[in-house]
């Protein structure tokens, strides 16, 4: 295993480990891979230990090269900070696909909770006029090709969790704020597929986040899967008793996740 560490935005503290699969000599057709960018959560305000290195290792472990994005939080993630972290992320790792053995063309973003509003961010305003003002998105290379939200924050409306859009709106949020960070606001026929789950007991980011979000998927015809766990709180990452949140219907998540990526992108583990 090779370890990579970058800093995406020069203008922000947000930074990059990269966990990349020795080359097989003997098996060519693994020496580049799909890629899967993990965004741990946190409300915006931290980032959660258990929703980095342990989902990391689970997709490294699937045979994906993986990296961390330790994106901009607490007071420096107003202003499109964190989306913009993320972006120039993609765009770093499609520069250097081939030094990476990365396809360029296969790479997911992996939300859980606040990290899933920057995923679902990063799917639905790439192309977004408010980012392009800020960033060269080189023509659209920081679109990701699949979204893996889990138990995200996707809309800033009524079933909102209200720190984490206060954070990312920098306080108070405007009825304009509101209306942009609400991301089934901005589905469009070029968002990525996306995979969703979500619990039905989870007492800190409503279920409605994923309901809202896959129906307006549906409205425009977008590939998706979700799947609502009847029990379960928030914040359960693999969902295992090595994170301490131990439920193995939940986990089911995982190896799911897992085999829908795998068939978006054409993927033998």
């Amino acid at each position: 295993m090779k370890t990579v560490r970058f800093s995406p935005n020069p203008e922000s503290g947000a930074r990059v480990v990269g966990y990349l699969h020795d080359p097989m000599a003997n098996e060519p057709e693994f020496t580049r891979r799909p890629c899967a960018v993990i965004l741990p959560g946190g409300a915006y305000e931290f980032l959660s230990e258990r929703e980095s290195e342990p989902p990391a290792a689970a997709f490294f472990a699937h045979g994906y090269q993986v990296f961390i994005l330790s994106y901009s939080v607490g007071d420096r993630a107003a202003d499109l900070r964190p989306l913009i972290d993320a972006s120039l992320t993609l765009i770093r790792i499609r520069e250097s696909s081939a030094e990476w053995n990365v396809l360029p063309g296969k790479i997911a973003v992996c939300g859980f909770s606040a990290g899933g509003h920057v995923a679902a961010g990063l799917g639905t305003l790439w192309d977004s006029p408010e980012l392009k003002a800020r960033i060269d998105t080189k023509g659209g290379r920081n679109r990701p090709d699949a979204m893996v939200l889990c138990y995200a924050v996707l809309t800033a409306g009524r079933f909102a969790h209200r720190e984490s859009i206060e954070k990312v709106s920098g306080g108070s949020p405007t009825p304009e704020q509101v209306h942009f960070f609400s991301l089934e606001n901005h589905i469009s026929p070029r968002t990525p597929p996306a995979f969703l789950w979500h619990t039905v007991e989870d007492d800190c980011v409503p279920v409605e986040n994923a309901l809202l979000f896959a129906a307006a998927l549906q409205s425009r015809h977008i590939p998706f899967e979700c799947h609502i766990y009847q029990k379960g709180g928030h914040g359960m990452s693999l969902c295992t008793r090595e994170v301490g949140t131990p439920s193995p219907h939940c986990a089911t998540w995982f190896p799911l996740c897992a085999g829908w990526l795998d068939g978006l992108f054409g993927f033998r583990a």
